[in-house]
């Protein structure tokens, strides 16, 4: 039970994890083999009783919020932790969303016979234990857990200390949902600690209990993942996400893209962080957006050609096109032609999501070949870098390594495969 091993927290902290570990692992078991439509109704209590605790939540979510201002913390980082009424209603549509998606679990991904009459099925099952270790959103707590368990795994969470009593909040109700609808309570469980160490377990995969980590955090909670985990990991080391306007692009769709792109919500790694200017329309083109940008209250950094467009416009620093922001600051370059924006996203970005806007179909062909990023638009925001947009009911993560899942993992890449092969007395000579 959550209350209990939180009032046993401060006892021996590897005994607690190990105990989380094997706790999983047994409710991973069970999860694997239970029907989809037991699944999808404990997931809709587990919604419905998340709504039922929203006073409990909220209260939760406002001292953390009130720790974080104390602490000096920066608006986009508030505005990542915040929940209000609304959001947290859109907290329980996604649990209820992703109990109404198709089940991932028993699918059958390839079927053939050989020559000798044996018959194979390539068949998705799931992970099994999914250690997921995040900071500040404490929607994470809902979408990950729900994520998981739709897909047969069983969950554990660590939440940053910034999101700690929220996410324990949001835990609580949707355990209490999940046991009163038939699934065990350990489907899901947060790590109840803000020590450290707990991560290090987690990493060290608690005695063969975690079968895969996803870091949903900023660069030094990923590159801490990356550099010592000892299971697989779905990272994405920082979401530095380029939208570059061609030569042949519709200034009134660039001017509504990029304001929506970089200032919609400033704080998620969907967000624009640098604006690539074809020079071949930069006459008409860069002075509207920068003009657009700087008025809306965006901090412009840019090469000498942005500088000279308004006086507002700071010169941007080599570090600059490195730079996840995170807030209402974008870079802005002007670049010679497709293979120069093509160029500095392969040398600057993160493989996260990139954006061409244009109306030449075969230059818009070109982009999304050849930039090697796990989502790539053409006449669309980077907002769009989201499992829900993509109708997956939610996602876990944006992945963007190439081995397994990459891009928005959602239900479907929760799962492995494993081979069943039917024979009819076959041996082998």
């Amino acid at each position: 039970m959550l209350d209990t091993v939180t009032r046993t927290a401060g006892t021996d902290l590897d005994a607690l994890m190990l105990a989380i570990g094997r706790r999983a692992r047994a409710a991973a078991r069970r999860l694997g083999t239970l029907p989809p439509p037991v699944k999808d109704a404990a997931l809709r209590r587990a919604a419905a009783c998340l709504r039922e605790a929203a006073p409990a939540v909220l209260e939760a979510n406002a001292r953390d919020v009130a720790a974080a201002r104390e602490r000096g913390t920066k608006g986009a980082f508030i505005d990542r932790l915040t929940l209000d009424p609304a959001r947290l209603e859109a907290v329980a549509r996604a649990v209820e969303d992703i109990a109404g998606l198709a089940d991932p679990v028993g699918r059958v991904l390839a079927r053939w016979e050989q020559p000798n009459g044996l018959k194979f099925e390539r068949v998705a099952t799931p992970l099994g234990v999914v250690g997921v270790i995040f900071e500040s959103r404490p929607n994470v707590t809902a979408d990950a857990g729900a994520l998981c368990v739709k897909a047969g795994n069983a969950a554990i969470l660590r939440a940053g200390s910034e999101s700690l009593a929220t996410s324990m909040a949001i835990a609580t109700a949707l355990r209490e949902g999940l046991a009163e609808g038939g699934l065990p309570e350990d489907s899901i469980q947060i790590v109840p600690v803000t020590d450290r160490a707990a991560v290090g377990l987690m990493l060290g995969g608690l005695e063969g209990a975690i079968d895969v980590i996803v870091p949903r955090g900023g660069k030094s909670l990923v590159g801490r993942v990356q550099a010592e985990a000892r299971v697989p990991v779905f990272a994405h080391l920082e979401g530095i996400c380029h939208v570059y306007v061609h030569a042949a692009a519709d200034l009134a769709m660039a001017l509504s893209i990029v304001k929506n792109a970089k200032l919609r919500r400033t704080g998620i790694c969907g967000s624009a962080e640098t604006l690539l200017v074809d020079r071949a329309c930069a006459a008409t083109h860069l002075a509207p957006l920068v003009t657009m940008l700087l008025d809306a209250g965006c901090v412009v950094r840019g090469d000498a050609a942005t500088q000279a467009v308004d006086p507002r416009v700071t010169a941007a620093t080599e570090e600059d096109w490195r730079t996840e922001y995170l807030d209402a600051i974008i870079s802005v370059r002007v670049v010679d032609g497709i293979d120069a924006a093509m160029d500095h996203i392969e040398t600057y970005g993160s493989h996260h999501t990139d954006s061409i806007l244009t109306a030449d179909e075969a230059a818009a062909a070109r982009f999304l070949a050849e930039v090697d990023s796990a989502i790539v638009l053409h006449n669309a925001s980077t907002q769009f870098a989201d499992g829900g947009e993509f109708g997956f009911g939610a996602e876990i993560g944006i992945a963007t390594g190439r081995m397994h899942a990459r891009g928005p993992v959602g239900v479907d890449q929760l799962t492995s495969f494993k081979y069943r092969v039917h024979g009819t007395g076959q041996t082998r000579p």
